[in-house]
This record gives structure tokens, sequence and C-alpha cells, in this order.
């Protein structure tokens, strides 16, 4: 009888990992924009602007930092402010602001809202002023000569993950990136690059949300939902009515 009902209790918590094991994390949103050469600016990019657009539907008043209240040739270390998240960060390692109020640097880089965004060949990292679960951001330029971007997620756990943007192709391309993680909230976000010193990056319009912002499950552009498979969902019924079953068969009728 013991052996009976572990073996129930077994399949029970098997079938209840594997529905609930199809929530996700991290999701991550992206969306890529080809460039049609270094000297225009793309004042059109539907993709990646989709991906940002699904990436905000999915938050409540983010806050996004756009370098607008620097001036050009601002160096590192940066003071960044997130409002409507309440988070503040410091942007430190190697980069500067850049002004570009039309066209492009003359090298495929410009900015996706306003005058200024951020310039850099090599790595560097946000340090956020409390953990989040959010985080998002514009990159132009990336990956003609090679250099893919590389995050880093930091707060007591450590995940990495590679953006998949082309490589070695047309400058002056845009695309949008982020990732949403409510199980695993970080505090610093490192930047790699790898063509660094080769491959140069713009970036823009940095969004962060903390896991309270976050109200509903992450819907990733091209991706799937945080919501359970139905046939785990079917398996988990199957297993609740079975050891409902088998405890109206070990209970006793009164006499």
């Amino acid at each position: 009888m013991k052996r009976s009902l572990f073996v129930a209790v077994a399949v029970f918590v098997a079938v209840l990992s594997l529905a609930t094991g199809a929530y996700a994390v991290p999701q991550t949103f992206f969306g890529e924009d080809a460039g049609i050469g270094e000297g225009t600016r793309q004042t059109s990019h539907p993709n990646a602007d989709a991906a940002q657009a699904s990436f905000l539907s999915n938050l409540i008043s983010p806050g996004t930092e756009d370098f607008e209240g620097f001036a050009d040739n601002t160096g590192t270390p940066l003071v960044i402010n997130f409002p409507g998240a309440g988070v503040t960060a410091t942007l430190q390692g190697t980069g500067s602001v850049q002004t570009v109020s039309s066209g492009t640097n003359g090298v495929g880089r410009f900015p996706i809202s306003g005058d200024n965004y951020f310039e850099t060949g090599s790595s560097f990292s946000i340090l956020l002023s409390d953990p989040v679960a959010a985080f998002g951001f514009f990159a132009t330029d990336i990956g003609d000569f090679g250099g893919q971007v590389q995050l880093t997620l930091l707060n007591g756990t450590t995940q990495v993950i590679t953006v998949p943007n082309s490589t070695n192709v047309t400058g002056g391309g845009v695309l949008y990136f982020a990732v949403i993680d409510t199980q695993n909230l970080f505090s610093e976000v490192q930047f790699g690059n790898t063509a660094a010193g080769v491959d140069f990056f713009g970036f823009d319009d940095f969004t962060v949300g903390s896991v309270g912002q976050v109200v509903q499950s992450p819907t990733p552009s091209g991706g799937s939902t945080n919501v359970p498979e139905p046939s785990s969902m079917v398996l988990l019924g199957s297993a609740l009515a079975g050891l409902g079953a088998w405890r109206k068969r070990r209970v006793k009728p009164k006499e």
C-alpha cells in the first residue's frame, strides 16, 4: 500500500513539474533590420520596432534612458536614470555619448530617438541601484565587422545571452533586444563584444522594469508565451484524477 501511494505521488509530482516547466525563463525579444549603408540613417526599422513593442507590452511604466541629458563626447562613467522604474545606474567601461543630429556618424552609427546615443568598440557594464526583471535596448551598426553582442546578467546568479544578430553584413543596421526574467532578478548588465576593437556599436534607449512592472506572461517576438502547453495540462488533470481514484479505492466504506 505504501509503495503504491509513493508511486502515485511520484507520478503526480513528475507531471506537475512537466506542466509548470512550460513557464520558461528568461524570455527574450529580438528584431533586426538590415543596414543599407554606413552613410544612410534608417528612419524605418519595423522589425526592431516590433520587438520593442512586444517587450513594452509586458511592462507598465518602465524607465528609459535616451542619453539626451549628456553633452557630446561625454565619457564614462555615466550616471543614468530610469524614471518610472525608480532605478538609477552607473554605466562604466569604455565608450562615450555621441551627438548626431542627422544622418550617421559617417560609419553607420546613429541615435534612435533624439540626437544622442552611446558608442563603444569594447565592453561596458550597467550597475543598477536595485535588481530588475526586464532590460531592453536598441543598437545600430552591429555585426558589419563580425561582432556580436553578449549580455551577462548578474545578481548572485550569472546568465550569459548572445544576441543573435547577423554578422559580416552591410553597415548601418538596427536591432532591438530585450529580456524578461521574473525568477532571476539582476542588478548588473555586462555588455560584451565578440569583435572588440574591430566592430564598433551604437546603443540607445536602454529600458528597465522591476518585477512589479511585469504585468503579464511575456510574449517574445517570434516565440511562445509562458502559458503551459495544453498537453501538459491534460496530463496534470489525468494525474489528479488518477490520484483521486486511488484514494477512493483505498478508503473503506463505513459499515
